[in-house]
């Protein structure tokens, strides 16, 4: 377990939970703040929050620490060549925000499903999860 984990989502890793309770609780509470914070100690030449996701590097799903500063960091929803915005439309061709969200899914569920450890998951989210979308979720 690393300085990204919550110990106490380890249980809950595999319960059911409704969509509302998950949208409440991935998010943090001075998401727009922090993103202009992060923005500006980064220097990302896009500085529109609206491009970007604040996002947990190790998912909730995987055990990740809903709050730590450690586990979030922004990611576009695009591309610097086509900037998004959380509203849309994703073209397929483009590698953002909701490929990883296919990928966490993916994750959790092979978890779950007893074909990945927990911490088999959160390796691969933290390394390389584009590999991982590539070899497996889009087969």
């Amino acid at each position: 377990m690393n300085a990204r984990s919550n110990p106490a989502s380890l249980m809950l890793c595999c319960r059911r939970v409704s969509a509302a309770e998950r949208s409440a609780s991935r998010r943090p509470e001075s998401s727009n703040a922090l993103k202009v914070q992060q923005l500006a100690a980064l220097k990302f030449k896009d500085k529109a929050p609206a491009h970007y996701e604040e996002r947990h590097f190790i998912s909730l799903e995987l055990g990740g620490h809903p709050r730590d500063s450690k586990n979030l960091w922004l990611e576009m929803w695009g591309t610097p060549g086509t900037p998004l915005t959380s509203r849309g439309p994703f073209p397929s061709h483009l590698v953002g925000a909701k490929t990883k969200d296919r990928v966490k899914d993916a994750l959790h569920k092979a978890v779950c499903d007893g074909t990945l450890t927990l911490q088999e998951a959160q390796q691969i989210i933290v390394t390389d999860w584009f590999k991982y979308h590539r070899d497996s979720v889009l087969k």
